[in-house]
């Protein structure tokens, strides 16, 4: 389900390829019986390639992913978590168009 630049991450690496980056890392929560997880993945493919280079784009299935969902209060998916320094900078929850996901990332990466 992943795009050219989009990476998996899983509970397991999650510390490690998120909250450790250098730099900023969008994280897609979604699920494959999500319509609506699966309508925003063609916009998250487009975000990832717009932003290469200056923003890390990532997937974490919910279904096998229960800790770092919950940590985070994942209750509702599609959710698009921006972290920059090991700390959520901006929240999207729900399908939204892709100039709502670029002034969230825009506003991190300012």
């Amino acid at each position: 389900m992943a795009g050219q630049f989009i990476t998996e991450v899983n509970d397991a690496n999650f510390e490690r390829d998120v909250l450790q980056s250098t730099e900023p890392v969008l994280v897609d929560f979604w699920a494959a019986w999500c319509g609506p997880c699966r309508a925003l993945a063609p916009v998250v493919d487009e975000v990832a390639t717009h932003y290469q280079g200056k923003l890390k784009v990532m997937k974490m299935d919910v279904d096998s992913n229960t800790a770092t969902p919950m940590r985070y209060g994942i209750r509702g998916i599609p959710a698009l978590l921006i972290f920059k320094d090991g700390k959520v900078a901006e929240q999207i929850v729900g399908f939204v168009p892709k100039d709502t996901i670029d002034k969230s990332v825009n506003k991190v990466l300012a």
